[in-house]
């Protein structure tokens, strides 16, 4: 009988021992397999913030503002246009960049409507077929010559530009259209672009043909987008004609549009550079000035306009800006012949005589000196 317990207390041990030994292989392992996996993260690349931080870049200019002196520069023998010949100095710099801007100051309204020039713009196809050839797909199409020919023109602009790969924003074919506030994405980002004038030469009809700014429009529209996108952009025709001071009105607008969640504000109307700064976190362009026109015939302050690029960072729903470009152009002509977009670091003295001194100060203007 003992001899049989004691053979049982050694199978026991030996079991004993057997699941002693597992459970320890066991532990072991997954010490291991713990370290490996700690080990492993430690040599992981810190990507999570790049991973969370998008970027898109912006270019903006000014004015395409189309006197007769320039189409009728770009005419051809058989009655059709080309403007190309006036941008090739720009072109490369503007296409580097995602989204491109410019206010359509001078309307595509059909040649049914004759073209003309000031004070009745009516621009032909081929100078929004060059607008698109250079990339530009953020059009403003709010200011006041929106209306210089009337209603037929704005309904031939806008199906005009409704066959282009663009947005645009400033004219409306309804209310329902003017009301829907489209959500956009680029490089990850969502945005929303939207478009103001504050002064028409001539009275709407109704109120989604041109889009006439009021804070309580604005508020509205910019509340029934702003929790779907994270950039807002809104393009402001606004300010005093030939003045390079920012005015009162302009400043009230930008703080109230910035107090909105206006992430960008792009204006124009004074037809000459103007300030950039910031309004809170807003970034402001007051006036790009002219891009194409014909209104060097005035003076040197009327010829000169702003190139403006910057990258729209969004990282942990928070905005910023990187990468600012700033550069001065010049609407080049020769007794309004031979017009020519060129940047002044393309510039000399025999295009433009002592433009060095022109660009520091015109530039201080722009830097808010």
């Amino acid at each position: 009988m003992n001899k049989k317990r004691k053979i049982k207390k050694s199978v026991y041990l030996i079991v004993l021992l057997f699941i002693l030994l597992f459970v320890g292989i066991v532990v072991l392992q997954q010490n291991h397999n713990e370290k490996k996996e700690s080990d492993s993260n430690v040599n992981l690349p810190t990507v999570s913030q790049e991973e969370t931080k998008k970027k898109m870049s912006l270019i903006a200019v000014g004015d395409v503002l189309i006197h007769e002196s320039v189409y009728k520069d770009a005419e051809n023998s058989d009655g059709t246009y080309n403007f190309h010949k006036m941008f090739t100095e720009v072109e490369s710099i503007i296409s580097k960049y995602d989204l491109k801007f410019c206010n359509q100051e001078s309307t595509i309204g059909g040649t049914a409507l004759g073209i003309s020039g000031y004070p009745s713009f009516n621009s032909p196809d081929e100078i929004g077929d060059e607008i698109v050839n250079l990339g530009f797909n953020l059009i403003s199409l709010a200011n006041n010559h929106a209306l210089d020919k009337g209603m037929d023109a704005i309904k031939y602009s806008n199906s005009y530009w409704k066959t282009k790969d663009v947005i645009t924003a400033g004219t409306y074919s309804s209310m329902d259209e003017r009301d829907n506030i489209k959500v956009y994405e680029k490089n990850g980002i969502k945005y929303a672009f939207l478009a103001y004038t504050t002064l028409s030469n001539k009275a709407p009809t109704n109120d989604y043909i041109l889009n006439m700014y009021s804070a309580s429009k604005a508020k509205k529209d910019i509340e029934s987008v702003k929790d779907k996108v994270d950039v807002i952009i809104v393009s402001m025709h606004w300010g005093v004609e030939d003045s390079n001071t920012v005015s009162e009105s302009q400043k009230q607008i930008a703080e109230y549009l910035s107090s909105l969640g206006v992430n960008v504000i792009i204006g124009h109307h004074p037809h000459v550079v103007q300030e950039v700064t910031y309004v809170g976190d807003t970034l402001v362009i007051y006036s790009l000035g002219n891009f194409i026109s014909n209104q060097l015939s005035i003076g040197i302050n009327n010829g000169i306009g702003l190139m403006y690029g910057v990258d729209i960072v969004v990282e942990d729903n928070k905005v910023s800006f990187e990468n600012e470009y700033k550069e001065l152009i010049l609407a080049y002509a020769e007794n309004s012949t031979n017009f020519k977009v060129i940047p002044f670091s393309k510039l000399n003295n025999d295009l433009l005589n002592n433009y060095k001194s022109y660009e520091t100060k015109y530039m201080n203007i722009v830097n808010g000196g």
